[in-house]
């Protein structure tokens, strides 16, 4: 899915002006190193709480709760980010999240769209609010009729691109240094998501298996491990001979602190420009869209990739499949051969009875999803 960015450049209002900070206050870790992520919770506990604005402890509340459940830092940094703007906006309309009316929620949807954002983007915002608002109803602070019913934004079907080969070897050519050519060929070879990658640690490595553990996805919430490639593990391999022995995350910024998104894409940028292909519209995605498709033209199953990948919903990981036409040309042609030979193919064709199932499970709900949208 998606292009990951700092929500708080996108979202926050320019009028925004901290004020003295709440005395309310949860209790401070412990002495010592403090971990990224509870940087990230403070940070946005102590801008929610400067705001000074209506229901302010309930939303640090709600931000600790994430933290003591072990969701990620994108999550903790989205959902502060969004809900911070959100309130903001509240306040500009003489509202407040705990005089939450559903034509508030409305009105913000209008606002982000107004903004010029993407609808991936405006997805994602009412997302972060609606899971504010469910704990709002759990806590009996606004009534559940706030989400009924709920506002659905049409998500654009748009087809995933892929970066064609002859613009991934001029890429590879013009990568100018090791850091990151180990950065591009390990999104290239495994389809890690970007926030996934630079969250990797060097424990999470596992070099004689030529894979990477990724306990938490930034999306899904859910383990999985990844594989690369022998071209993939060259570079890697020089990156860990030449890389600060003390940093513990594979790719870091400052501080320890993992690389940051704007650091990855300037480093993409960077080589885009000097293989002449900045004007295309690659991005480090773009990367995990190649690896997919060159999965699914490689005879990989559509299964296989939906877990590889990390996709919670299958029908995502389908995508490639329909725009995967060198692997239909292949197909049509194999099967075309048969007919016209008038007998059986002597190379069996494995059918997927796990992939079918799914596909007979989705057809059996669908009637049933329409007769509950009447």
């Amino acid at each position: 899915m998606t292009e990951t960015t700092s929500i708080h450049q996108d979202v926050i209002t320019p009028d925004y002006h901290p004020t003295a900070q709440s005395r309310f206050r949860f209790p401070s870790p412990a002495s010592g190193a403090v971990p990224y992520k509870r940087k990230i919770l403070d940070r946005w506990t102590k801008r929610i709480n400067a705001s000074g604005l209506p229901g302010n402890k309930l939303v640090t509340q709600y931000l600790h709760g994430k933290y003591i459940k072990n969701l990620s830092f994108h999550t903790i940094d989205h959902a502060g980010g969004v809900i911070l703007a959100f309130m903001h906006f509240l306040n500009k309309e003489s509202s407040s999240i705990l005089a939450l009316t559903r034509g508030d929620v409305s009105a913000f949807v209008e606002n982000e769209q107004d903004r010029g954002l993407k609808t991936v983007s405006v997805i994602s915002h009412l997302r972060v609010v609606y899971a504010f608002i469910t704990y709002l109803v759990d806590q009996e602070i606004v009534a559940q009729k706030v989400m009924k019913p709920k506002i659905r934004i049409q998500e654009p079907d748009a087809l995933p691109k892929a970066i064609p080969k002859e613009d991934i070897d001029r890429i590879l050519d013009a990568i100018a240094s090791v850091r990151n050519r180990a950065l591009i060929m390990l999104l290239l070879r495994t389809g890690m998501r970007i926030g996934e990658l630079l969250g990797v640690k060097l424990g999470d490595i596992l070099l004689h298996d030529q894979k990477i553990l990724l306990y938490v996805g930034s999306k899904n919430y859910e383990g999985r491990e990844v594989y690369y490639s022998s071209d993939a593990e060259q570079a890697l391999k020089q990156w860990l001979r030449s890389r600060d022995k003390t940093k513990h995350y594979l790719f870091y910024g400052r501080s320890d602190k993992p690389l940051s998104y704007v650091a990855a894409w300037s480093a993409m940028r960077k080589t885009l420009e000097r293989a002449g292909l900045l004007d295309k519209g690659y991005s480090p995605h773009s990367l995990r869209h190649t690896f997919a498709t060159e999965m699914i033209n490689g005879g990989m199953r559509v299964e296989v990739l939906q877990q590889i990948l990390g996709h919670q919903d299958i029908e995502m990981t389908l995508r490639y499949a329909r725009l995967s036409d060198q692997r239909r040309r292949e197909d049509y042609y194999r099967a075309m051969t048969v007919i016209q030979q008038g007998g059986a193919s002597d190379e069996p064709y494995l059918v997927s009875t796990a992939l079918q199932e799914v596909f007979e499970e989705k057809k059996l709900l669908q009637p049933h999803k329409k007769k509950l949208s009447k």
